[in-house]
């Protein structure tokens, strides 16, 4: 369901001034949707969260309120990964929770991604005496910032991106050219915010190429615990019986907040070369590493163009599904509910469900084309579209226009095909006016069905940030999660 309709309209991290208080932008999942977890658990399912969630921090709005029998849950956007402690400067304390209980300490040898892999498998192993099958969400904090791994996994990489981003952006392209995963051909734009390799200093380039190991550590380790789990269920004799989706929320992330509160970092952090990825250490890649890890998409996470919002997404296990397929057809985030829903035989809630009002299912089950049997997800007279703090896209038939906040942007209209076009630089809104117009159209009818509020003109999510910083410390927010009956 679309996030303005469930209270998510913008991230409370960067939300507007004009948003706050706004129907739509509660900063919790309201009461108007049922959750995945809920659908699936009224439908015989076991059904178990591990992870970080980010949806609401209310009685009402924490996992095991919203369908989830056993939960493990870091209720904020994110945290350090070894330790109960808030990675931004907005959040004085961080909260987990074990079902309904509010935790005071994590698991002794705590790590982020083996932690939560560990409670689901933990999870799974404790109801299986009961025959019912299960629905499992492994939410993982990697690979967002801080970025820390187990040092065996960041050893592994040592030395392996001294050549600098320049140079290994060039060879991550040409061995995708040749995976099939993209067109041959394309003229990589320089990446946004990057300098060249080359005008480092030695110690720049030491330092980043530190930094580059850390994040392949870290995703290491991610492809560790998802080996676990894939042997966890064979062991069990379910490899065979389960539907796995893996995918990406966001596109990679060029931030460096570092740089926007260094007191605030240097105060509870460890920010030496030593420590880089350890217990104790705050690390982020910024925007050079970022712009290898987009190749060759345009821009980063918060941007409405590729490298903002196109991730992968892999669908395996039975119901038919086709095996060994590469496609470029058109999903949305949207369409990952109702396909699991009619994998699993159960209804789409339509207005109502279990006495209240609800809001109907926005996206498209995508089992058909996932069998074969439909030669597309999205139809072309079909229009999806996303808005997320200013950003904005309307995808439609193979077009994206596309308008993005600065600096990836001034807030003006642009058209592409992503799909031969995936860096977004042959912009075609001039041969194209009376398209722009009608999905300009299309656009401005979502924003009232949704009741958008947009944000102001000069918006800018990192001033936006440091303005909620303030207003955070200025109102003494506690940031405390009620306690429950």
């Amino acid at each position: 369901v679309d996030n303005h309709h469930v209270g998510m309209g913008n991230m409370l991290e960067i939300m507007a001034d004009n948003q706050f208080d706004q129907p739509g932008y509660e900063s919790f999942m309201n009461d108007r949707v049922v959750t995945v977890a809920t659908l699936l658990r009224d439908g015989g399912y076991n059904t178990y969260i591990s992870g970080k969630w980010h949806l609401g921090k209310t009685k009402d709005s924490i996992p095991a309120a919203r369908g989830f029998e056993r939960s493990f849950t870091l209720l904020e956007s994110g945290a350090d990964n070894f330790e109960m402690k808030s990675y931004l400067p907005l959040n004085d304390a961080v909260h987990w929770y074990d079902d309904f209980e509010l935790m005071t300490d994590l698991p002794e040898g705590f790590f982020s991604t083996d932690s939560y892999t560990d409670r689901l498998i933990e999870n799974i192993g404790a109801d299986r005496e009961s025959g019912k099958p299960f629905f499992g969400y492994l939410s993982l904090q990697a690979q967002h910032y801080p970025l820390q791994a187990p040092e065996e996994f960041i050893k592994k990489y040592a030395g392996a991106y001294d050549a600098g981003w320049d140079e290994i952006r060039a060879r991550r392209y040409a061995r995708q050219v040749e995976l099939g995963l993209v067109p041959a051909g394309l003229t990589l734009p320089p990446i946004a915010g990057a300098p060249a390799w080359d005008s480092l200093s030695d110690e720049d380039k030491r330092l980043y190429a530190r930094r580059m190991e850390v994040y392949a550590g870290m995703l290491d380790n991610v492809d560790a615990a998802m080996g676990r789990l894939m042997a966890y269920l064979e062991e069990i004799d379910e490899a065979d019986n389960t539907v796995i989706v893996f995918m990406s929320d966001n596109g990679a992330d060029n931030n460096e907040q570092v740089k926007n509160f260094p007191e605030w970092y240097a105060a509870n952090f460890d920010l030496s070369y030593d420590l880089m990825g350890l217990s104790g250490s705050y690390v982020e890649y910024g925007p050079g590493w970022a712009g290898v890890s987009s190749t060759p998409l345009s821009f980063f996470k918060g941007a409405a163009s590729e490298g903002g919002l196109r991730v992968p997404l892999i669908v395996t296990g039975p119901a038919g599904i086709r095996s060994g397929v590469k496609t470029d057809s058109f999903a949305f985030v949207t369409d990952i509910t109702p396909t699991l829903l009619e994998i699993a035989g159960v209804e789409l809630p339509t207005s109502s469900y279990a006495g209240r009002d609800v809001f109907t299912v926005d996206g498209t089950s995508m089992l058909s084309y996932l069998r074969g049997e439909q030669a597309y997800i999205h139809g072309p007279d079909k229009a999806v579209i996303y808005e997320m703090a200013g950003s904005a896209a309307v995808f439609r038939d193979g077009y994206k226009l596309t308008r993005n906040n600065p600096p990836y942007g001034n807030r003006q209209w642009r058209l592409y095909r992503p799909v031969e076009d995936p860096a977004e630089v042959n912009e075609l809104s001039q041969a194209e006016p009376a398209l722009v117009a009608e999905l300009i159209a299309g656009y401005g009818q979502y924003a009232d069905d949704v009741n958008l509020i947009e944000v102001p003109d000069d918006y800018n999510p990192l001033v936006q940030l440091q303005k909620n910083v303030a207003r955070n410390k200025a109102e003494e927010v506690t940031d405390t999660v009620p306690l429950l009956d």
